[in-house]
């Protein structure tokens, strides 16, 4: 299993590009602090670089700022390269499959993250504060029922009835 989660606030700007196929790729540092305190009784911090891909790099590049409080869940990834001089460098890095956006709006570091379109906001079913599922998914709340699922019994999700008694083999 390769799962990381952690928490964490953005360092700098998130920084998007895209490829030649236009498969946007976004980048940002978060930083984490450790549990514990080191023997001079300070915390240490982690600095994480995170990369997401596609829609959620969108939306990260468009929502998140530097200073912005940020949860990260995705797979750590571990590559090497060789740099200039021929050297062997390591590079670790998680792949985000899942950010939610934890400052509230129009706080948090600089500020410059914008609030989302009214649409996304009227179609937006968790928590606020948590990236809205995204355009066209095909479980979007239906017309005729409660919005955001409220009211709906458990095996319902966006919508749609979800079969909660799968054959799971444990």
């Amino acid at each position: 299993m390769n799962k990381w989660t952690g928490i964490g606030r953005l360092t700098r700007d998130s920084e998007i590009i895209y490829t030649p196929s236009g498969v946007a790729i976004t980048t940002f540092t978060i930083a984490v602090d450790r549990r514990f305190k080191n023997a001079q009784g300070e915390r240490e911090t982690d600095f994480i670089t995170v990369k997401a891909f596609k829609q959620l790099a969108e939306l990260c590049a468009n929502y998140l700022s530097k200073g912005n409080l940020a949860g990260v869940s995705g797979e750590l990834q571990i590559r090497t390269y060789n740099d200039k001089d021929g050297n062997k460098r390591w590079v670790s890095e998680i792949v985000a499959d899942e950010v939610q956006f934890l400052s509230p709006k129009d706080s948090g570091g600089s500020g410059q993250a914008q609030s989302p379109p009214p649409a996304q906001q009227q179609r937006q079913s968790s928590p606020p504060g948590s990236m809205p599922p995204p355009p066209g998914y095909q479980g979007a709340p239906r017309a005729d029922g409660p919005p955001n699922g409220q009211g709906q019994p458990p095996g319902y999700s966006y919508g749609r009835e979800v079969n909660l008694d799968d054959d799971i083999p444990f």
